[in-house]
């Protein structure tokens, strides 16, 4: 039986409506909420790191137009800046879009790689989601909360290239009901720096005082399937929180499944038959 579209999935049109419509409801449930969100910048650097991390922006994608890895690179350096230096105060929510805005083409935002419905597609400002994969891989090692995370779910578009981070940790993301969100809950201020060089995106995390606990993200039980003839990439991502004095763990916790179709050549893939 043929799936039934979704109403975004019928035209164009029926697309623009229906970000429309999301991009209205989102301003809407941020009025009406009483998150107070980060948007102070400070030239005072905090004193401590507490996780860094850099991220290749050209990167091998399949069959991916290199041009439009050129283009992300523009991308992330015209965003990187509206990030850079910001401070999330205790109470305080951290919120990609709301600092970084609509990427327009007038502010020289050009077209980029972007995932939609499990296709990799073209849109102004595409690639942008590798700047909230690097935060969030930032604050992944630290003790604030993640209030908002969308991802690819169910999909493994491209083939592993020097892969830093476990597969599963990505992030999505779509102006503005799309976000990337995290709160400060803890008693001291954190801030985040970011900047770009002409390999990398470069990211740390910093704070006022050193942390007590130090975090540590792995992949498990990773193994490629096939089910129905259909190839699935598999895995469990744990992240275990250490006592720094101790060395003793204090928790570790399933954050990720992984369950996802692969979409790319398998020819080379060691699979197992379910």
């Amino acid at each position: 039986m043929k799936k039934r579209k979704l109403f975004c999935e019928i035209s164009p049109l029926t697309y623009k409506i229906s970000v429309s419509k999301g991009i209205i409801l989102r301003n809407i449930q941020d009025f009406f909420s009483f998150n107070k969100f980060a948007k102070k910048k400070s030239e005072d650097i905090l004193p401590i790191i507490i996780y860094k991390s850099n991220s290749l922006i050209r990167r091998t994608l399949g069959n991916v137009n290199l041009i439009l890895q050129e283009n992300k690179a523009v991308n992330l350096a015209i965003a990187a800046p509206k990030v850079n230096k910001i401070l999330v105060e205790p109470g305080e929510t951290f919120s990609f879009w709301k600092l970084v805005g609509l990427p327009k083409e007038s502010e020289g935002y050009k077209m980029g790689l972007t995932i939609s419905s499990g296709q990799a597609t073209e849109g102004i400002g595409g690639g942008m989601c590798q700047f909230t994969n690097l935060i969030h891989w930032l604050v992944l090692h630290t003790p604030l909360e993640i209030v908002e995370h969308h991802h690819h779910d169910g999909i493994d578009l491209f083939p592993d290239f020097n892969r830093q981070v476990p597969f599963g940790t990505g992030t999505s993301i779509l102006y503005n009901y799309i976000d990337y969100r995290f709160k400060n809950n803890t008693n001291q201020p954190y801030q985040i720096i970011v900047y770009v060089t002409k390999e990398y995106l470069c990211g740390e995390i910093r704070s006022t005082e050193p942390l007590n606990l130090s975090y540590h993200i792995t992949a498990e039980n990773e193994f490629f399937s096939k089910e129905d003839n259909v190839v699935y990439r598999n895995g469990e991502i744990y992240r275990t929180i250490v006592d720094k004095k101790t060395g003793n763990t204090i928790k570790k916790e399933l954050i990720k499944t992984n369950h996802a179709k692969v979409m790319y050549d398998t020819s080379n893939l060691v699979i197992k038959e379910l």
